[in-house]
């Protein structure tokens, strides 16, 4: 297999991002003090080569919303120090009167492939990200997501699973845009019946031709490295999108609470069929991102 693209990682300094200043504020995957600091493109480097990685794209962070080009220019600049990353998925916000004039400013930067804006929520706060559970709803939304396509950017789409119907229509409504399913549809509940309606609104999101999923973040509500579960979220994906519309991201430095790069990607190869692997890990990161331009 050729080298592992990794489709989701974050670097920053503590400074520039509101949640890692101040008092420790709830957030979806539990206390982080190990990262209440920067994590620079050098310590990523050197977690993620030696497991074979040779791309990567560099996904927002939440830096305040105001500050989406200084977020771009700071990956920008470690790009050209290291190499890493070689392609950015940025911020704007897609609930403005007309997003153009933002991704006007982003389209300047040549490493800027796509947008992602959070849109998940949910009836526990702890997991709340968005002002309401229906934004992919939204016309105004629909219409800026729509004007991506004029620029070759894709959307990372984040929800949980009793919001994937509408992400489905958003989907439908915008053909020409490539949306990229964030952590698989973050499944946070493994009951029978939470496991039930996950695959449902899997099953409709993959039957829009323009989503693909990304196998990241699959620890993120158990809080620690489980094989088995990222091996079930894996089958169950891939038997939904197939490998040509699959993924791997890291979500380092998140990960990095509970596990090691080494031991993440040892349990995701162990996860995906060696048939498809070339596909995950490599070929469909390179085709959304165009990593190749």
């Amino acid at each position: 297999m050729t080298g592992i693209v990794d489709a989701h990682f974050h670097i920053w300094r503590q400074a520039d991002l509101p949640w890692l200043l101040g008092p420790m504020q709830p957030r979806i995957f539990g206390p982080y003090e190990p990262i209440r600091r920067d994590y620079p493109v050098t310590e990523y480097l050197g977690d993620c080569q030696p497991a074979g990685v040779t791309e990567a794209v560099y996904v927002q962070a939440n830096w305040a919303t105001d500050r989406y080009l200084d977020e771009v220019a700071y990956v920008s600049q470690a790009s050209e120090e290291s190499g890493f990353p070689i392609a950015i998925v940025a911020y704007a916000d897609m609930l403005a009167g007309d997003v153009r004039p933002q991704l006007d400013q982003l389209a300047r930067n040549n490493r800027v492939r796509g947008v992602r804006m959070q849109l998940h929520w949910h009836e526990n706060t702890l997991y709340r990200f968005a002002s309401g559970p229906d934004h992919a709803r939204d016309p105004r939304l629909v219409t800026n997501v729509g004007r991506l396509a004029d620029y070759g950017f894709s959307f990372d789409l984040q929800v949980f699973a009793s919001q994937m119907a509408g992400a489905a229509e958003l989907a439908a409504a915008c053909p020409d845009v490539t949306f990229v399913l964030q952590h698989a549809g973050m499944l946070e509940d493994l009951s029978p019946e939470g496991i039930a309606a996950w695959r449902e609104g899997m099953r409709l999101l993959a039957a829009q031709p323009n989503i693909a999923s990304k196998l990241s973040g699959l620890g993120t509500f158990l809080r620690r490295n489980v094989p088995e579960t990222i091996a079930f979220i894996a089958s169950e994906t891939l038997a939904l999108f197939g490998a040509g519309r699959c993924l791997f991201g890291s979500n380092f430095p998140i990960e990095k609470l509970w596990t090691t790069y080494a031991e993440l990607i040892e349990a995701h190869r162990a996860a995906v069929p060696e048939a498809a692997q070339a596909a995950v890990f490599n070929e469909t990161a390179r085709r959304v991102y165009r990593l190749s331009q």
